[in-house]
C-alpha cells in the first residue's frame, strides 16, 4: 500500500472504534456525563458532556495541581517549639496535616535533645494561624472521620482511634499512647465502640488531644512534663529552640491525601496555597483567590468553581472540559494519582454523586484523559463505564 494510502487509512480506521466505544457507554448509562479527550485535546467521546457536574473528590485533582503549581514539590510543613526561662513550652503550629503518631514519635526525639530531660513545667499550644472561626463548607459537626475540623495544630488528622469495652479505652493504634481526653470522648460514645471518631465539635479540646499526645511522646522518650496543657500565644521575642520539618514534602502528601482521598489532609494543603501567598492567618478567601487566579490564567474561570478544596462541599461545580484540562496541566505529576491496582483515576462520593476522573491507557488511542459524572449511588457504573472506554478506544 502505497504510504499516503497506508496514511489515510490510520486515520480512518478510529472512527469506527470510536463509533462503537459510544455505543458501549451509552448501552451501560445513557444519562451518564462521559467525556474522553486524546493527548493532543481531541474530543474521542463526550456524553452529556455540556452540563456542570458536582466533582465530589475528584476536586482534590485541581487541589493538587494547585499546591504544586504554588508550594511546589518539595515544600514541607513547619511546627515551631519555644521555651521560656521557667521551662514552659510554647508550641506554634503551621497547619501540618501529617502530624501523625510515627511524626510526633521522631520529633519527641529532637525535642528532647534540644530541650534536655528535666521537667517541662506546661505546655502552651498556639494555633493562631488558623483563625478560631474557620469553617470549611460541607463539613459538618459530627464525629465521623471525614469531618474532622481543620486546624493549625491537630494530630492524626484530628481524630482519635480508640477501643472501648465497658469503661475501658484502649488506643486502636499500638503507635498511639491513650490519653485523658481520648478516654473522656471516647467514654462519650457508649459502653462499647471501635474505630476512628473526629474531634470536630469543639477546637479546644483537637488542641487539648494534641498537647496531651505531644507530652504523652516526650515522656515515651525520656523528657517529662509537670504542668498543665493550656492555649495561649507564643510571648513576644521568645525565639524558636527547635523547628520541626515535615518528613514528607508535598509530593509524598499529596500521594496520600489522593489514595486515602481525606477531606482534612487536603484542605490543610488548600488553606497553605492561599497563606504561602498573602501570609498567615490562613483563610479559604485566600486561598480561593489564589485558586482563581491560577485557573483565569489557564482559561479556566468558568469551568472550575471553588467553595473549598477537597470536594466535600456540593458547591463546588465543574464542567469536563474544564476539568480535562485541569487534568493535561497535571499530567506531569500523573503518578500521583497512581492507585493499587494501578489505575491513574480518582474516584468521588457523595449522596447521590459518583464522579471519576484521571488516566487511560486505550488499546488505538494511547493515554487519553477521562471525566464521569453519575447521579445515582450505582458506584460501580463509572469504573465499567471506564473499562469501555479503554477497552473501546
Amino acid at each position: 500500500m502505497p504510504a499516503r494510502l497506508l496514511l489515510l487509512a490510520l486515520l480512518i480506521l478510529p472512527a469506527p472504534a470510536i463509533a462503537d466505544a459510544a455505543q458501549s457507554v451509552k448501552a451501560l448509562a445513557p444519562r451518564a456525563l462521559v467525556f474522553v479527550m486524546d493527548k493532543d485535546g481531541k474530543e474521542l467521546l463526550a456524553q452529556n458532556a455540556d452540563k456542570p457536574f458536582v466533582p465530589a473528590s475528584v476536586t482534590k485533582i485541581v487541589t493538587a495541581w494547585l499546591a504544586m503549581e504554588t508550594l511546589g514539590p518539595d515544600y514541607r510543613f513547619e511546627t515551631r517549639f519555644y521555651l521560656d526561662s521557667k521551662r514552659v513550652l510554647y508550641v506554634r503550629g503551621g497547619g501540618d496535616p501529617f502530624l501523625i503518631s510515627e511524626e510526633l514519635a521522631e520529633l519527641a526525639k529532637k525535642l528532647v535533645a534540644v530541650t534536655g530531660k528535666r521537667p517541662l513545667t506546661g505546655i502552651v499550644l498556639d494555633a493562631s494561624y488558623y483563625p478560631a472561626d474557620l469553617r470549611i463548607p460541607g463539613v459538618e459537626d459530627s464525629r465521623r472521620s471525614y469531618d474532622a475540623l481543620n486546624s493549625a495544630l491537630a494530630v492524626n488528622f484530628n481524630t482519635i482511634n480508640a477501643v472501648r469495652k465497658g469503661n475501658d479505652v484502649r488506643s486502636g493504634e499500638k503507635q498511639t499512647p491513650i490519653t485523658p481526653l481520648a478516654i473522656s470522648e471516647f467514654r462519650a460514645r457508649g459502653p462499647k465502640g471501635r474505630g476512628r471518631i473526629s474531634l470536630s465539635q469543639d477546637p479546644a479540646v483537637s488542641l487539648q488531644y494534641a498537647g496531651e499526645l505531644i507530652a504523652a511522646f516526650i515522656e515515651r522518650t525520656g523528657g517529662s512534663v509537670k504542668g498543665p496543657v493550656t492555649i495561649g500565644a507564643v510571648p513576644e521575642g521568645l525565639k524558636p529552640i527547635y523547628t520541626h520539618r515535615q518528613s514528607r514534602p508535598l509530593s509524598q502528601i499529596l500521594f496520600e491525601l489522593l489514595k486515602a482521598s481525606n477531606n482534612y489532609i487536603t484542605n490543610q494543603v488548600f488553606l497553605e496555597i492561599g497563606a504561602r501567598r498573602f501570609g498567615g492567618p490562613v483563610s479559604l478567601e485566600k486561598s480561593l483567590k489564589v485558586a482563581n487566579e491560577k485557573l483565569a490564567a489557564h482559561g479556566l474561570a468558568a469551568d472550575i468553581r471553588l467553595e473549598e478544596g477537597s470536594g466535600i462541599s456540593r458547591g463546588n461545580s465543574f464542567t469536563a472540559r474544564g476539568l480535562a484540562k485541569v487534568l493535561a496541566l497535571f499530567a506531569p505529576h500523573a503518578d500521583l494519582l497512581r492507585g493499587p491496582d494501578g489505575s491513574l483515576t480518582k474516584s468521588g462520593t457523595l449522596d447521590g454523586v459518583r464522579t471519576l476522573a484521571g488516566f487511560a491507557d486505550t488499546k488505538g488511542s494511547g493515554r487519553v484523559r477521562v471525566v464521569i459524572s453519575l447521579s445515582g449511588n450505582d458506584g460501580a457504573m463509572r469504573y465499567r463505564l471506564l473499562r469501555a472506554v479503554e477497552s473501546g478506544l
